[in-house]
């Protein structure tokens, strides 16, 4: 999936998840300084992205500053399932 994909599916997520309106959520938005998220919400962010996009994501939060760190992991995670499906072809 692309990128521009994967942000529009982010976007509604994210946007429950921190409580903020969905025009708030860009890549470059500071999840604290900008969204206000704290840990207990950026846990339940990731539960949801797990949901929404059927990955898994480790439980590194502290490493996601921006949106953009985690659309990054999201494109990533997603990487091998894509492999996998091109090779089963």
């Amino acid at each position: 999936m692309a990128a521009s994909e994967n942000f529009k599916k982010l976007v509604p997520v994210l946007s429950r998840s921190f409580k903020v309106p969905p025009e708030r959520i860009t890549l470059t938005a500071r999840l604290k300084e900008d969204l206000d998220a704290d840990s207990l919400q950026a846990a339940v962010a990731l539960m949801d992205i797990e949901v929404e996009f059927n990955i898994t994501v480790p439980d590194d939060r502290h490493e996601y500053k921006t949106v953009q760190d985690i659309l990054n992991r999201i494109v990533a995670l997603q990487a091998p399932s894509l492999s996998a499906t091109a090779s089963e072809s």
